[in-house]
């Protein structure tokens, strides 16, 4: 190694500093360079310097590097360890895609995944301080006017009066916990909604949205059933659970077991935005859904579209087959 670390001092000059901090990881400090100056090439003539064989008492050795980068200073404060972690990383992402060169490590990203951390505890602050409401969605019968139900649509209402749409926090909350602890709230106040209603004289089929994670959750059904016995008022038929058929890529016979358990208990399904994911007639064979609900790209223009209206045509010849 005395031969390899007299090739690197030559190559170096004092500002630079290398150290090992154990087994076969080195830490190489690039100090005083400018803004505009970049260390970039140090890198390339240090790979360079690594890889040229070293000649050993006659036997000729050859070594490879890799090599995990971070800088400072950073947007946000760090300190020296979470340096070194970050340049750990980045060392480890290297060797994952193939070693023998370096991988600056992502600085942005980091941040981004705090301010994500931060945003989605928010959410479960206003979530717990009852800051989160339902607006109701009429469904009506074009031709008669009719008011035959409604979807529960969720809304963050913030104690500042700032009212955030679902696109604006559901993204924040995929494949989180905090996603089906929201989604199991969803269920309880529309539910809740709808005793008042029973009590008032109005008896109206209510849907609400489940997510993926929300559907496979061991507890869902358990849970599910647990709620509908809070009101036996309720019949359990005018509950409906919408679900994207984007979700249902992931287990189709999964899906159609939970599904058929939760029919069990009287509960409808609808599948949402039907027509935009890649197995919609073996959704229509296998998931036992009572409802389509067409993609609004298919409806928006079927008055004047001809291709748009045959797609609806079929889609409704093919729901009366199944």
């Amino acid at each position: 190694m005395s031969t390899l670390a007299k090739r690197l001092q030559r190559l170096f000059n004092s500002s630079t500093v290398l150290a090992r901090v154990g087994g076969d990881e080195f830490v190489m400090l690039f100090s005083r360079l400018e803004a505009e100056e970049s260390y970039f090439p140090q890198l390339n003539r240090l790979l360079a310097a690594v890889n040229k064989p070293l000649t050993i008492d006659g036997v000729d050795l050859v070594l490879t590097a890799s090599i995990g980068v971070t800088e400072y200073p950073q947007p946000l404060e760090v300190a020296g360890e979470q340096l070194m972690r970050q340049a750990q990383q980045a060392l480890f992402q290297v060797k994952m895609l193939g070693r023998g060169h370096y991988q600056k490590y992502d600085v942005g990203s980091e941040q981004n995944a705090r301010e994500l951390t931060d945003y989605i505890e928010q959410i479960r602050k206003g979530l717990h301080a009852g800051e989160f409401v339902l607006h109701y969605q009429p469904k009506v019968y074009m031709k008669s006017g009719i008011v035959f139900g409604a979807e529960a649509l969720i809304r963050w209402q913030k104690s500042t009066g700032e009212l955030v749409l679902p696109g604006n926090f559901l993204p924040a909350l995929f494949n989180h916990p905090l996603e089906v602890e929201l989604g199991d709230w969803v269920i309880r106040t529309a539910l809740a909604q709808m005793h008042l209603w029973k009590q008032q004289g109005l008896n109206i089929k209510v849907s609400v949205n489940v997510s993926s994670q929300q559907l496979f959750d061991t507890a869902f059904v358990d849970k599910l059933n647990a709620e509908l016995k809070l009101y036996p008022d309720i019949n359990p038929s005018l509950f409906q659970l919408e679900v994207l058929e984007s979700s249902m890529l992931d287990d189709l016979q999964a899906v159609s077991s939970i599904m058929q358990n939760c029919r069990r208990l009287g509960v409808s399904f609808a599948l949402d935005d039907f027509g935009t994911g890649y197995s919609s007639l073996a959704y229509l064979k296998h998931l036992p859904a009572n409802v389509l609900k067409v993609d609004q790209s298919f409806v928006r223009e079927m008055m004047q579209n001809t291709d748009d209206l045959s797609i609806i045509s079929g889609v409704i010849g093919m729901a009366n087959a199944c």
